[in-house]
């Protein structure tokens, strides 16, 4: 005879499913399954590093070098500080072949100024003649010759800002100084057959030099 069993023990059905072989389970002393091992798994290492001030200067500093060799190879030896200037010659050749106002030019300036823009063109009663200037100071100058009526000429290039501010010589000439758009001034010659303006936000003194120059 087999001995007695408790009441309240119910023994464990080792019978695995059909068609499955039998599970070794592993028991107790008494033969009770062995408890699992409550230990948990160690935390796995989370894979974001932590970087130090000086790592993250030295990555900037990388990034940093060679964008300073570009720029300082595209001022050195591009020419990147420079301002692109044009030969003014084929314009104010082109207004002299139309041969509609008596044409100038500036003789004399220095080195330092520079022509980045010439364009001759017909328009509506006339025809202009630009040339733009960068001063010794870097700012800019445009020369405007034309032969449009002044009435009309000159609302449209100073605009309702431009008011005269009286008479000035210079180059034996008379001139007159008008205020015009924002922070620009303007120097006017009236003529019969064609108005000359000087007009930019430069000083007074290149205004008048770039004026006086005209031959």
């Amino acid at each position: 005879m087999e001995p007695a069993q408790p009441a309240d023990r119910v023994p464990a059905d080792r019978t695995p499913p059909d068609g499955q072989p039998p599970v070794d389970v592993p028991s107790g002393p008494g033969g009770e399954p062995a408890a699992t091992d409550p230990t948990p798994p160690p935390p796995l290492k989370s894979g974001k590093s932590e970087r130090s001030p000086k790592d993250m200067a030295i990555s900037l500093l990388v990034l940093l070098v060679p964008i300073a060799l570009l720029l300082a190879f595209y001022r050195g030896f591009l020419g990147g500080d420079e301002p692109t200037t044009v030969d003014p010659a084929p314009a104010i050749e082109q207004a002299r072949s139309a041969n509609v106002f008596p044409v100038s030019q500036p003789e004399g300036l220095g080195s330092d100024w520079s022509t980045v823009s010439a364009r001759y063109q017909t328009v509506e009663g006339g025809a202009n003649l630009r040339l733009g200037y960068l001063t010794p100071e870097g700012r800019g100058v445009q020369l405007l010759q034309s032969n449009v009526p002044a009435e009309r000429l000159l609302p449209a290039e100073l605009t309702s800002q431009g008011q005269p501010q009286g008479p000035t010589e210079l180059g034996g000439r008379t001139w007159q100084l008008y205020t015009a758009r924002g922070n620009q001034q303007a120097l006017v010659l009236l003529e019969p057959t064609r108005t000359v303006i000087v007009i930019g936000d430069a000083r007074d003194n290149e205004l008048r030099e770039l004026a006086g120059s005209l031959r």
